[in-house]
């Protein structure tokens, strides 16, 4: 368990926090710009010192004011990676990766060679930092902060400086590291497409405060994530399990008690994989649907009818212990009688679909 309780008042902005989460696993602190997520992670890290405050990992307290404690930030066993790499021109990748290894406490969790194959490095080892995409260089730094043998990894907004192109390039790596080490990641990002890749639980932050917190599946209903994404982004996100593929060749995926249709292919039986069914996609009908070219179908009952902005409605169904939502007018939810316990059927096109494999995160005896 990370557990954080901190507060800091500056000129003209307070900070004051409190959230417990599991680990292993990839926290998301999430929000707009300025809601206070890199000072929170630089508490973390020791780089900045609360004025009231405890912050304990796995049970070893790092900071309690109460009790003055203040382990110093080289002694708390966290590696940092940052927007911009901060890699040592002067040295090449190989040299860059071993000042990690000359950072490390006796602690040895993960070599060289691991690294450098979790993360693509191989090519690049003789290279210089001049020579790298900003992509490679942030391959590189993650590398080093791992090879420091880090209790925790804090990445503040790594992708940020990235083009679309090369985040794409790094995202499949931050997944291998969060499936393949049992180590704890902090993740600080305001683009919520990284937060459903990557994490494990999320942590929303607003005007210095954390609003709600929870693991992503029930974040994705909450209304305080609905304000910071936006309408278009509200959605369902949910886990299952890959069946096989149909005759088609779309993946078979077990989501509550029905089945979907995903265009992933060549994942093997038994994956988890992750899908987002947004709101504005699902369509819902009170019978069992006929001679449609939707192949998605999911029976359900009406859990909740909440109003939503304007003249729509979010219909929560659960379709066997998972909720998800679908945006529907106002004159379709009075015309379809749609109330809470009624059995109702959600329907959602594949081509609308978004699954990511995903495997939960390693103990730490793996």
């Amino acid at each position: 368990m990370l557990s954080v309780t901190a507060a800091k008042r500056r000129s003209g902005f307070a900070i004051d926090v409190r959230f417990d989460v599991p680990t292993p696993g990839v926290v998301a602190l999430f929000g707009r710009s300025g809601c206070g997520k890199t000072t929170l992670v630089n508490i973390i890290a020791g780089l900045v010192t609360p004025d009231d405050g405890r912050i304990a990992l796995d049970q070893v307290v790092w900071l309690e004011t109460a009790a003055r404690i203040n382990v110093p930030p080289e002694r708390r066993g966290v590696g940092c990676v940052f927007q911009d790499s901060r890699l040592f021109p002067h040295l090449d990748v190989a040299a860059n990766l071993r000042y990690g290894l000359k950072r490390a406490q006796r602690r040895r969790v993960v070599d060289l060679d691991t690294v450098v194959g979790l993360l693509g490095l191989a090519s690049l080892m003789g290279r210089r930092t001049h020579q790298l995409s900003g992509g490679e260089r942030q391959r590189v730094a993650i590398g080093r902060a791992l090879l420091a043998q880090p209790r925790l990894l804090l990445l503040d907004e790594p992708l940020a400086a990235l083009d679309t192109a090369r985040r794409d390039e790094v995202l499949p790596y931050l997944e291998t590291l969060r499936d393949r080490l049992a180590l704890p990641m902090v993740y600080v990002t305001h683009r919520f497409d990284e937060v459903l890749r990557l994490a494990t639980h999320l942590v929303l932050m607003q005007a210095g405060a954390v609003i709600a917190q929870g693991s992503l599946g029930e974040m994705s209903l909450d209304p305080n994530l609905r304000s910071i994404i936006g309408r278009d982004e509200v959605g369902a996100i949910i886990e299952g399990e890959v069946l096989g593929t149909d005759a088609m060749s779309l993946t078979r995926v077990r989501v509550g008690r029905g089945e979907l249709k995903v265009q992933t292919p060549g994942l093997a039986t038994g994956t988890a994989l992750r899908v987002q069914l947004l709101a504005r996609d699902i369509i819902v009908s009170t019978r069992p649907p006929e001679y449609l070219s939707v192949r998605n179908s999911l029976e359900g009952h009406v859990t909740q009818i909440q109003d939503d902005a304007g003249d729509s409605d979010l219909v929560t169904i659960d379709i066997g212990g998972t909720g998800i939502m679908a945006r529907i007018t106002k004159a379709a939810t009075r015309d379809l009688g749609l109330h809470t316990g009624m059995r109702t059927w959600a329907l959602v096109k594949t081509v609308s679909l978004r699954g990511y494999s995903f495997t939960s995160p390693a103990s730490p005896d793996a």
